[in-house]
């Protein structure tokens, strides 16, 4: 009996919880396309570990997008892999899909202070060197315009 009453505490301090939630703001869940980003918020460098996205919007729902992904194996060997091109973007979210591929389409997430990269496909399907993936939670480093970079 006891435990019947307590599941059914929990699920009405669930329930209520749920209820109070204020319409109409903003999450800061990935995936969400109601937020609004600026040039400003959104222009610059992010770097998650030694890979690194540089963002430029260039007006239209468009960005500029380069990838410079890096790999290191365990002996300290390095994998790249990069992509350089434009990509659309509605809210928060852009989709980017690297020239010259078919099966590769890497999803940004633009919340303050960071930018969150989801790879479809794989490094082989967006042209990146074995084991070099877009994933990632990438932290802004600098702001302002970036320097593209033609890749080797």
């Amino acid at each position: 009996m006891k435990s019947l009453l307590l599941i059914t505490w929990i699920l009405a301090l669930s329930w209520a919880a749920s209820a109070h939630k204020p319409q109409g703001t903003t999450s800061s869940e990935p995936g969400r396309r109601n937020q609004i980003v600026t040039a400003a918020q959104l222009n610059g460098v992010y770097r998650f570990y030694k890979s690194e996205f540089s963002v430029l919007a260039l007006g239209h729902n468009k960005l500029k997008v380069q990838f410079d992904g890096v790999y290191v194996t365990l002996m300290k060997s390095v994998n790249t892999g990069d992509a350089i091109g434009e990509a659309t973007i509605e809210g928060n979210v852009a989709t980017f899909i690297p020239p010259d591929t078919e099966r590769c389409k890497i999803t940004l997430t633009f919340l303050p202070g960071k930018l969150v990269a989801k790879q479809n496909g794989a490094d082989v399907d967006c042209g990146f060197g074995h084991n070099v993936y877009a994933t990632g939670t990438y932290r802004k480093i600098r702001s302002g315009k970036p320097k593209f970079q033609t890749p080797p």
